[in-house]
């Protein structure tokens, strides 16, 4: 509801104060702060969470459901700030039907400081803050592998944080008093080499064969303590890091995917059943994305993937979308165009949402995993890997074309061969029976049947557009391919209310720093913001999304 959502907001602003010096978690003046938010209420130190494995227990899944930050007691606002208003809409996935902050906020580019921050804080506070605990505790030396997942988890999370902000605070999280910011490119450097550690941490520990003293399939929310799964899942992380630097070290891109392209290394995600995706287990514990649309009413269906979905008659759009309800769209799939006007709340209310409801069996319930990562993504980063000629297992089209199957086994969606085979649908216009201001001609016109013949731009922007539909709900690995690659092609935003510093076209690149960096940290914010090579807003472009072309 909206007033709740305003009255979370402020509360969340309040708890931002503290965040960044709760992120190096060594200075006394954070310390109370840290011990109040983050320790079991029933009390653990240091010394005994290696005994009480149900403290390790405790500490290790706060930082698996910290990733997406899923909040307790059915509340999860702060999933709505830390990706739903931002990278979820920047995606074209989603579009918010409610004019929050009196109609100036991140969906048309007004950036919203209280907004801007909630990423920052969740990285450090309930991700990094759980790691050094069980840093502290000794766990990579008394038990390596689990200290290895926990590694996997790190990167996965803060992967996500740098591709939202650009320069981090990274490498002395935990270690030093200050909170000194990394450049992206070392961050990445950083992040392979983790990944290369925690995978010969899981290579040890399946080749001795000895079980864990405790059992670590009750601590596991992802694939309840198979390690195997953890390293396919560890080499398709590396794979998608490789990719995403590819516009800036080609020679590095190459080396880190043919190393997790190599089947001797554990091989990668392949089936739906190997998704990652972190359960939704315990008491008040729901998915957040569900809560959002279903409870709060307070996302729709986008107007972009509507283009993609109705354009291509996809199978999959009734599995991913409910019928609009509304007057004069009743019956039909109907999104929001980003950026349109949200000032009478009932408006847009009775468009499309996630499928809730439609069917016998519908796709998503507030019980629902939170997917961070399918095997048809990885199908896709295998299609582009082998379209560049590196050494991918395959052709560029057999894996586009897997990719597209697999995505379909996962929604259940039926035989994918007829979709494969178009070659004449193609992304639709947009109509807003509410607004004709909002209405766009269709932004692409790629089709879906793999061409052999077409160019390595064309062949491309099947691959990622198939990838975006695939992917879905995950907005911001979705947004960060957009950036990297510039497709799909997304409707622009109908209002840009950014002062001039986001462009139009180009489109939001990046989150604004929070302010308490600037409150408490500004010395070495302003190096981040030097590393960053450019001013402190949404137009900015991150290390990776250099302007150039993708080949």
């Amino acid at each position: 509801m909206k007033t709740k959502f305003n009255r979370s907001i402020h509360t969340n602003k309040m708890r931002l104060l503290g965040a960044v010096c709760l992120a190096v978690l060594t200075t006394s003046s954070c310390k109370k702060n840290f011990e109040d938010i983050n320790t079991n209420p029933i009390g653990v130190s240091d010394k005994d969470l290696i005994s009480d494995y149900n403290d390790l227990k405790f500490f290790f899944q706060q930082e698996q459901r910290a990733i997406i930050n899923f909040s307790g007691g059915g509340d999860p606002n702060s999933y709505q700030l830390q990706q739903n208003l931002n990278a979820d809409v920047f995606s074209g996935y989603f579009m918010a039907p409610n004019a929050f902050g009196g109609g100036g906020n991140n969906t048309n580019y007004f950036m919203k400081t209280g907004w801007n921050g909630e990423a920052f804080k969740v990285a450090y506070l309930n991700v990094m803050a759980n790691v050094v605990k069980l840093k502290n505790n000794g766990i990579d030396q008394t038990y390596p592998s689990v200290w290895a997942v926990s590694q996997l988890i790190k990167v996965t999370a803060m992967s996500r944080l740098t591709d939202i902000y650009g320069p981090i605070p990274y490498s002395t999280v935990g270690l030093k008093t200050d909170n000194p910011y990394d450049n992206q490119k070392d961050i990445y450097t950083k992040f392979f080499a983790e990944l290369d550690d925690a995978q010969a941490k899981i290579n040890t520990f399946l080749s001795a064969g000895k079980p864990l003293p405790f059992k670590f399939n009750e601590f596991d929310l992802v694939y309840g303590g198979d390690f195997s799964a953890w390293m396919k899942y560890s080499n398709s992380l590396r794979l998608r890091l490789a990719l995403r630097i590819v516009k800036v070290d080609e020679a590095k891109a190459r080396l880190e995917a043919e190393k997790a392209m190599n089947p001797a290394n554990g091989g990668l995600l392949s089936t739906a059943a190997e998704n990652m995706s972190v359960k939704v287990v315990g008491a008040g514990f729901t998915n957040p994305l569900v809560y959002i649309a279903s409870k709060w009413n307070d996302i729709r269906m986008g107007a972009a993937i509507e283009s993609y979905l109705s354009g291509y008659a996809d199978p999959r759009l009734p599995k991913y979308f409910d019928k609009a309800t509304g007057k004069d769209v009743a019956g039909t799939y109907k999104g929001i165009r980003i950026g349109s006007d949200m000032s009478d709340r009932e408006t847009y209310q009775g468009y499309s949402v996630i499928n809730v409801s439609n069917g016998s069996s519908p796709s998503f319930s507030l019980n629902s995993p939170v997917q961070l990562m399918t095997a048809a993504e990885v199908h896709f980063l295998r299609a582009e890997a082998a379209l560049r000629g590196w050494s991918a297992g395959g052709t560029a089209q057999g894996f586009y074309e897997s990719g597209i199957k697999t995505s379909f086994e996962q929604w259940k969606a039926g035989d994918a061969s007829s979709y494969i085979g178009n070659s004449t649908n193609k992304p639709s216009g947009y109509v807003d029976p509410r607004n004709t201001a909002n209405n766009a001609a269709a932004m692409a016109t790629v089709t879906v049947k793999w061409n052999e013949a077409a160019s390595m731009e064309e062949k491309l922007e099947k691959i990622i557009t198939q990838k975006w539909l695939a992917i879905f709900p995950e907005g911001l690995e979705a947004w960060s391919e957009f950036r990297r690659t510039g497709y799909p092609k997304l409707f622009p935003v109908v209002t840009n209310s950014s002062g001039g510093t986001i462009d139009t076209d180009i489109q939001i690149r990046r989150l604004p720093y929070p302010q308490n960096e600037y409150d408490t940290n500004a010395a070495e914010l302003n190096k981040g913001i030097q590393l960053l090579g450019g001013q402190d807003n949404g137009g900015t472009r991150l290390w990776w999304d250099v302007k150039k072309g993708n080949f």
